[in-house]
């Protein structure tokens, strides 16, 4: 395991985090790059035997280290705008082996993807087509593009991350699909390359997507039979990890569910994952500042907040807390919510959790690699945390901690009259 208690005190792979905790500073992100390695692989060694890529969805987790770890690998890139597209190339990712995904791609990040030579940008309406079009033409290329369609299949997950019902706002509705190919196969600077679909974040079950899939299979089929032949077949993401005790599908029950419906196809099959590789590869380290007990409610102020990891507040998200030294045995413990310093009632990161903690002792938010550091803020004029990588025995920063005078060193007061 990435994370694991030895000798009493838990550590990421070889390095022990309150060692990283009073080295760095807290609050910090930390990653195991073994983690990341691992879990990508797990879906490389599923699709073997078959031609397919993975593109790691750049929105879980867009640090310059985990996308590096990924492009060594191989690995190919989802991304949903021209700021992830420029992580990509800095990170030594390749542009060819990048779709770019999006409901509302401005004309600068078009231009931009095109010049790079993405692999294909998924496109999510009629208007986008004909402006990718116009573009193209503008640098006299042919733009490779597929259309995300709504399979209208409902992933059973949080109202929030569900993509897939045709009341979200992703995606062509199905519908409306095989008229928009026929459109873009007849405009002279679009080469259609594939077909793309995403039904939802944080799926659990392997059912749904299995289904979309199918749904997906059956479009192909019709486009084929109109003349028009695809390159690729992207399936999306959306691949659920355990945060508490949920009964997660395997990623194999995932991707062999879809190979079988994908039957003998020889389009080659993209998939999306972004925090099936990530999620369970990062924590958040946090120091107790205070213990308040209360009547209704137990208290324990940390220095993290939600500002550092928004999840609980936003999605009512769990996230198993532990310490980073094992509890003795006989140790006092408490009921507590663990909450942070930002102003607000949301401002909570667990809540009743059974602890026995002492101010200034360090805590591990698990699960904490996916939708954490690249959904913080600065909210409260709040610094943003470090990141740390772990590769075995050796910790490498990799995002130095934001200060406070860089929160407004782009802002200036006007000379006042």
């Amino acid at each position: 395991m990435a994370f694991a208690y030895r000798g009493g005190t838990l550590c990421a792979e070889q390095v022990a985090l309150e060692d990283l905790a009073r080295r760095f500073g807290t609050p910090c992100y930390v990653y195991s790059r073994a983690a990341i390695e691992g879990a990508y692989r797990e879906f490389t060694d599923e699709l073997s035997g078959r031609a397919s890529l993975v593109c790691y969805s750049v929105k879980a987790n867009s640090n310059l280290a985990v996308l590096s770890v990924l492009a060594r690998l191989g690995a190919g890139f989802d991304i949903v705008s021209g700021g992830e597209l420029a992580r990509v190339i800095a990170a030594g990712g390749d542009p060819a082996k990048v779709v770019f995904s999006g409901v509302g791609k401005a004309e600068a990040e078009i231009r931009a993807a095109l010049q790079a030579g993405v692999l294909s940008l998924n496109l999510e309406s009629e208007q986008e087509l004909e402006r990718v079009n116009a573009i193209a033409a503008a640098l006299g290329k042919r733009a490779p593009v597929a259309f995300r369609v709504n399979p209208d299949v409902d992933a059973k997950t949080h109202p929030y991350i569900s993509t897939g019902l045709k009341q979200n706002k992703f995606g062509v509705a199905w519908p409306e699909a095989e008229r928009l190919y026929r459109k873009a196969a007849a405009l002279p600077n679009i080469r259609i390359t594939g077909v793309g679909c995403h039904i939802g974040s944080l799926m659990l079950d392997s059912a749904p997507f299995v289904a979309a899939t199918r749904r997906i299979v059956s479009l192909v089929e019709r486009l084929e039979q109109a003349g028009i032949a695809l390159d690729h077949i992207d399936l999306g993401g959306g691949m659920g990890i355990r945060y508490h005790d949920e009964a997660s599908a395997t990623i194999a029950a995932f991707v062999h569910g879809a190979l079988d419906a994908l039957g003998r196809r020889k389009e080659t099959v993209l998939l999306d994952p972004g925090r099936a590789i990530v999620g369970n590869a990062g924590v958040l380290l946090t120091r107790v500042e205070y213990l308040k007990p209360g009547e209704a409610k137990n208290f324990l102020i940390v220095d993290a907040a939600m500002n550092d990891l928004i999840r609980p507040a936003l999605y009512d998200a769990w996230h198993e807390v532990r310490p980073l030294r094992e509890v003795e045995s006989g140790a006092a413990r408490g009921v507590y919510d663990i909450v942070g310093p930002v102003c607000e009632s949301s401002d909570w990161l667990a809540r009743d959790r059974l602890l026995a903690p002492r101010q200034g002792d360090f805590l591990a938010i698990m699960s904490a690699g996916a939708y954490a550091m690249v959904m913080s803020s600065n909210y409260n004029s709040r610094p943003r945390a470090a990141e740390i990588m772990v590769s075995g025995a050796r910790a490498h920063l990799v995002r130095r901690r934001e200060t406070p005078a860089g929160l407004f060193e782009g802002e200036q007061v006007p000379e006042w009259t």
